[in-house]
């Protein structure tokens, strides 16, 4: 790989397709909080990493989207996963302090620059630390890899990415 990631691994438990893509957009935006419960226990049966982080970290909203939606998503998967796994979730280790047009609305060019400088990571939280980025779905991995870069800026010692569903290219 030319530009290899920022992250040093994915764990992704499902593909992004039908009827996982509707669990997690009713989720999303259909406000179903009852439906983590039901994801998390899909991603901890499914297979689970050797070895554990440190902790979790879910991928944060800005306040002006997380006032708009209610809640985070991610927090909400990564609250149960920490749950079932024994493992600290650290809501608080990260903030996105830029408010972002909707990754989804952009081609793969614009998200990347979308992103920058979008995220502040706490290094008291996250220096030394072995973390697991914790999120709902990953397309281009572009959100995933900033913040990532960002918790390694801070330093952090290894970033993974947990994430419920991978969105796989066309194929042609």
């Amino acid at each position: 790989m030319k530009h290899p990631p920022a992250f040093d691994g994915t764990h992704a438990q499902l593909t992004y397709d039908f009827p996982v893509d509707k669990l997690i957009q009713a989720l999303k935006y259909g406000h179903r909080l009852d439906v983590t419960s039901a994801l998390a226990e899909i991603w901890l049966n499914r297979s689970v990493p050797t070895v554990l982080p440190d902790m979790l970290v879910p991928m944060p909203l800005h306040p002006a989207r997380l006032k708009e939606r209610g809640f985070n998503q991610a927090q909400e998967l990564g609250r149960s996963l920490a749950r079932q796994r024994e493992l600290p979730l650290i809501q608080d280790a990260c903030q996105r302090i830029r408010d972002t047009a909707p990754q989804a609305s952009l081609p793969l060019k614009a998200r990347q620059k979308n992103l920058r400088g979008s995220f502040l990571a706490d290094a008291e939280n996250v220096a030394g630390k072995r973390i697991a980025i914790v999120d709902d779905v990953m397309t281009s991995g572009s959100s995933l890899n900033e913040l990532a870069a960002t918790l390694k800026k801070a330093g952090a010692v290894h970033v993974e990415c947990w994430v419920m569903a991978r969105a796989l290219p066309p194929t042609s």
